[in-house]
């Protein structure tokens, strides 16, 4: 079978909820995949940042197949041991005395949401069924039901009705639209992504998260951090919140919690919060397999043990100062923070950004655009500098190829 081969079967019997580039993979390592025709490519989509840590990470690879070979999966309904290690190897590196493990980023925002609205009844006297959370305009939390009910985005909701209520939608980076909509009654929680990535890696003012968190704690509001694409080293510290110094009072991380070998995701929070769900009223089938923990603990220890965090800001602004020095009529901006960073762009003589990525596909370097005009670059936080400068001619070749 040759690329056209795989294409056409995929197209044939998947459905059609994604617009992939024409390129089918079939092997990674490190920073780099080849396509079935043996083309090596550098990865800088990196799974959405899942693969942090690098395609087949040998460490992470080892635990899985260690684990493999003794116990995949016991339920909830029996202890496991493995996976009180895993959550308290967590709790310790991010600071919380609780984590409820799931798999997907979406089960874990969706978890985040049932616990801001549970200790809101609870603990703060909320009517029952008045809880609402407020949400951030041009977010990305998932795509179930209830996460696309507090979307912008008309591709995300359009179509998907009727919606979940209780969710109140204020401009990003805005302290007083937040100020004004935790006047509103019934208000249990703030729900924001301390960069927005797949609105194009937006990244707020300077001290907008500190402010917000300031406002959300004098109204005993939660602030809840999703940290799925921006937490474990991606923006040159461990957590997007811990440039500011915030410390949310629930965290909820994914991708790169598995460093992208299995689906693994979670939610922290403290006992206050993470106590009021009792046996029964939450929970998940694979969520905190022996399989899954096992993969966390030595995708986190990977993170600590080769500094990523550390390298992710170096080599961020190595990429964002060399792209801003670089002059092509199609870029219009180069932003981001650590090894999360995009290019805006405008179309020029009929060449738009995913124009840009087939070039760039072409010229041996894999990306993917966003809201038409930006393409977002996520390389694995493994990245070396030699490694990033050869990306970076590649990507200056191909804007100065696009006449």
């Amino acid at each position: 079978m040759n690329t056209m081969d795989y294409m056409l079967r995929e197209e044939k019997y998947g459905a059609h909820n994604y617009h992939p580039l024409p390129v089918v993979l079939k092997r990674g390592v490190g920073v780099f995949v080849w396509d079935v025709e043996e083309k090596r490519y550098f990865d800088f989509l990196s799974g959405y940042s899942a693969l942090s840590q690098g395609h087949c990470h040998p460490k992470i690879v080892a635990a899985l197949k260690t684990q493999a070979e003794q116990l995949t999966l016991v339920s909830r309904a029996f202890y496991s041991d493995r996976l009180g290690e895993y959550m308290k190897k967590a709790c310790e590196l991010f600071g919380y005395e609780k984590l409820l493990p799931m798999n997907s980023g979406a089960e874990a925002v969706e978890t985040a949401l049932k616990l801001a609205r549970r200790w809101g009844y609870i603990k703060k006297g909320i009517p029952e069924n008045e809880a609402k959370i407020i949400v951030c305009t041009n977010n990305f939390h998932g795509r179930t039901i209830t996460i696309v009910s507090m979307s912008t985005d008309p591709d995300a909701y359009r179509g998907f009705g009727p919606y979940t209520p209780g969710f109140i939608k204020i401009p990003y980076n805005n302290v007083d639209a937040l100020r004004q909509a935790l006047q509103e009654p019934g208000v249990v929680g703030f729900l924001l992504e301390p960069i927005q990535g797949e609105a194009g890696v937006v990244v707020p003012d300077e001290g907008y998260l500190r402010s917000c968190f300031q406002l959300c704690t004098e109204q005993n509001v939660l602030f809840i951090a999703d940290e799925i694409q921006t937490g474990i080293g991606r923006t040159g510290k461990l957590l997007a919140c811990d440039h500011e110094e915030v410390h949310p009072d629930l965290l909820i991380l994914g991708k790169a919690l598995s460093g992208g070998i299995s689906p693994v995701s979670a939610v922290l929070a403290n006992d206050e919060i993470m106590l009021t769900i009792q046996p029964g009223e939450h929970g998940s089938t694979f969520g905190g397999n022996p399989l899954a923990a096992a993969i966390g603990i030595a995708a986190l220890e990977v993170v600590e043990e080769e500094r990523l965090a550390e390298n992710a800001a170096l080599m961020g602004d190595l990429f964002r100062t060399t792209l801003r020095h670089f002059q092509h009529p199609m870029i219009t901006q180069v932003r981001g923070k650590g090894l999360l960073n995009a290019i805006v762009t405008t179309p020029r003589n009929g060449k738009s950004a995913w124009d840009i990525c087939l070039a760039l596909k072409e010229n041996g370097l894999l990306a993917k655009p966003t809201h038409k005009d930006i393409i977002r670059f996520t390389p694995p936080l493994i990245i070396s500098e030699k490694q990033m400068y050869e990306a970076l001619e590649i990507i200056q070749q191909t804007f100065t190829q696009m006449k």
